[in-house]
């Protein structure tokens, strides 16, 4: 006798089941897919005991008739497809026709539906596979369907079942993302009797927002949309104040499915580039339209992954359309409003469009001071606008907040030297291929002073702001460098004594292998022997005694890098050592025509919002608030 058999239909619905009911939150997922490929214009889903006990799906779809009531739990049954050729052009959210079976396997399932309007239909019963009864019933047009004692015939499956709390929190956080792909649907969901969610219907994706983050959120996002012969992105994506301690705000739809795609999520961190602090994502809700021949997503039971054919051309779109939507604003948050962990509160938006276009920033061509220099020079840095002056004495204006002092004797000189050196004389170009749209005008600041040799006071006709001294001058060396890093060989000069460098024997080995890496950057080193380099060449504009420091630096970020190095990287993490190095730091006291110097080049950046780390730069008082706060108004 052979050892090869067919399983009967019961066992193989539970193997089933284990594939596509993981969870309470996997039935829902399915059941309320089925809903909406009915064509449901309103959805209710009841939940009680974190799903174990009860799942209550109803919908006012277009519903079935006893027959299809009878042949929809049985395996593989599905009106969505009808031959092969239609896995390649996939339009519903199911299509499999594992679902109904695999849920009724495992559970006690109830059934109503009917087709027709004259309020007669069917009920099916299903108890661990098995139907129990069948019968005509009254019922209102659509479907109802509930899920009991979820896996009470696999206390296997149900041994290992979080707690409520967390099966909750799937069974929501999924919702939350249906309901994010289809704002035309109105959907409710309630926990033991509390209701979650609740939204309208109306097809306004930003009040589904406003539902599942607060208004305060919604408040806050910034529009996104774009379209080209293969794709349409639309949908909205947070200012750099407002983020998260993870990817879970990030939800990517695509033709009203939600997926998860690692090369997309990835797109949408480069579009932010620079403008979020470490470790925090933004809150993203992005719909990509596509013809159903360009994704295929039959590639896993969940139906969350699926595969692009055209992934590399979607990515650049994707990532190029939201930051065109990020440039077109003005990021400047206000100041006493914060988006916490837990907690998110958006800043009120001020706009600084500027009617006036001759009044637009400088062109990176044009000087900080007057056209009459005509020698090579060096980017600038603080104490030049003093010595520019004439006797090192600070502008007539007011006078500072907590102390302006202006540089004076050659102490004070010689460390601005050292630790403050070196603001850009030009604004970096877009990178390669790259079309920068006309963003709003950086606001043009008149400066009251300086708070506790950090902050820079500036005011104008919309209020107060505050600025970031350090994170001001990191951002415009930033720029500055990153185009000097464009061309570094053009600028690199022999050394009369050459630095030397040490590292470990591991260390030395990898270097030996990445020594061209360093040519890129404009810096020539070659082996010494044992674990010494030394240095035989570098660009002239490194910030002046720190050399040495950052191309160890360089040196440590090659050393850890596993993966292959490429240029733009290397590049920007180069600029942004640079830059760290040669910005004044908290504590260095500014005179006034410095502080006037730093705004001017600031509101010169093609983005003077955040420093390289995404730090915010400038935050605002509006007048309307400091007015409340003095209750001169009520």
């Amino acid at each position: 006798m052979g050892k090869i058999r067919i399983l009967d239909e019961h066992i193989a619905n539970q193997i089933a089941a284990g594939e596509v009911v993981e969870r309470p939150s996997s039935v829902i997922k399915e059941l309320v897919e089925n809903s909406i490929d009915a064509g449901s214009t309103k959805i209710d889903v009841t939940v009680e005991e974190g799903g174990l006990q009860l799942i209550r799906v109803a919908d006012n779809g277009s519903g079935m008739d006893a027959d299809d009531c009878r042949a929809a739990f049985f395996r593989h049954a599905t009106s969505k497809i009808a031959s092969g050729k239609d896995l390649f052009r996939i339009r519903s959210l199911g299509f499999r026709g594992e679902a109904l079976p695999s849920i009724a396997a495992v559970s006690k399932v109830e059934c109503v539906t009917s087709a027709q309007a004259d309020g007669l239909g069917s009920k099916i019963v299903i108890e661990g596979g098995t139907v129990k009864s069948f019968e005509e019933t009254a019922a209102a047009r659509g479907t109802d369907i509930r899920v009991k004692e979820l896996f009470y015939n696999t206390p296997a499956r149900l041994k290992y079942m979080k707690t409520v709390q967390t099966e909750l929190g799937h069974i929501s956080d999924y919702m939350y993302r249906l309901a994010l792909a289809h704002p035309q649907v109105a959907f409710t969901l309630r926990h033991n009797g509390n209701l979650l969610l609740q939204t309208l219907g109306n097809g306004d994706r930003l009040q589904v927002i406003a539902a599942i983050y607060g208004s305060s959120v919604a408040k806050g996002m910034i529009r996104v949309s774009g379209e080209n012969p293969d794709y349409t992105v639309s949908g909205y994506v947070s200012r750099p104040e407002l983020t998260r301690a993870n990817r879970s705000a990030v939800s990517v739809i695509v033709n009203g499915r939600y997926i998860r795609s690692h090369a997309l999520a990835h797109a949408l961190l480069n579009a932010y580039h620079t403008l979020l602090p470490i470790n925090r994502f933004p809150i993203v809700v992005l719909h990509i339209g596509m013809d159903a021949a360009l994704v295929d997503v039959n590639v896993h039971p969940s139906k969350l992954e699926v595969r692009f054919s055209k992934e590399a051309e979607l990515v650049r779109f994707v990532e190029q359309t939201v930051r065109e939507a990020l440039q077109s604003e003005v990021l400047i948050p206000a100041a006493g409003k914060s988006a916490g962990a837990k907690t998110a509160v958006v800043q009120e938006r001020i706009d600084f469009y500027r009617t006036d276009r001759n009044d637009a920033p400088l062109p990176p061509q044009q000087r900080m001071f007057t056209q009459a220099e005509t020698e090579p020079r060096e980017p600038w840095r603080p104490d030049e606008a003093n010595q520019r002056n004439g006797n090192g004495s600070s502008s007539s204006h007011s006078p500072s907040v907590g102390g302006t002092y202006p540089v004076n004797g050659d102490k004070h000189r010689r460390r601005t030297e050292a630790a403050s050196p070196q603001i850009m004389r030009e604004i970096a170009p877009a990178a390669d291929g790259e079309n920068i749209p006309q963003a709003p005008a950086f606001p043009e600041l008149h400066p009251i002073g300086q708070m506790h040799g950090t902050y820079i006071l500036a005011q104008n006709e919309e209020g107060l702001f505050l600025i970031d001294q350090h994170a001001a001058h990191e951002r415009i060396n930033y720029e500055y460098y990153y185009e000097q890093f464009g061309n570094p060989a053009q600028a690199s000069q022999e050394l009369l004594i050459p630095i030397t460098l040490e590292f470990t024997p591991a260390e030395a080995e990898l270097l030996k292998e990445r020594l061209h890496l360093f040519e890129l950057a404009g810096v020539y080193m070659e082996h010494f022997g044992g674990g010494a380099f030394i240095v035989r060449s570098y660009p002239h504009w490194l910030p002046r005694g720190e050399e040495k420091s950052v191309i160890e630096e360089m040196a440590d970020w090659i050393i850890t890098e596993k993966k292959a190095v490429d240029l733009a990287k290397l590049r920007e993490k180069s600029a942004i050592l640079c830059s760290c190095k040669a910005s004044i730091k908290a504590n260095d006291k500014l005179s006034m025509a410095e502080i006037e110097a730093l705004l001017h080049k600031l509101r010169a950046c093609r983005n003077p919002y955040t420093c390289p780390h995404g730090r915010p730069i400038v935050v605002s008082f509006s007048t309307y608030e400091l007015e409340k706060m003095f209750k001169r108004v009520m």
